[in-house]
C-alpha cells in the first residue's frame, strides 16, 4: 500500500487494503476509535469494507472514558 496522510502525518503500510486492516496494524483493532476517511466519518460496521488508497486522508481518534 503506498502512502496515506495519517493522522497529517505521510506514512506507508506494507498489508493495508482497508480500515480494519489498518487498525490492525497500528494495533488499535480492539480499542474504541473514531475513524474519517477523506472527509466522511466511517461507522465501525464500514471498516473492513472501507478501501484506502495513495494519498487518502485517515484520521484516527481514541476513545477514551473517565473524568
Amino acid at each position: 500500500m503506498p502512502a496515506l496522510v495519517l493522522n497529517g502525518q505521510s506514512r506507508s503500510f506494507e498489508n493495508t487494503q482497508n480500515l480494519a486492516d489498518l487498525l490492525r496494524e497500528l494495533g488499535l483493532e480492539a480499542r474504541p476509535v473514531v475513524i474519517e476517511h477523506n472527509g466522511s466519518a466511517v461507522p465501525p460496521r464500514l471498516f473492513a469494507s472501507t478501501t484506502l488508497a495513495a494519498g487518502d486522508r485517515v484520521e484516527i481518534v481514541e476513545l477514551a472514558a473517565g473524568g
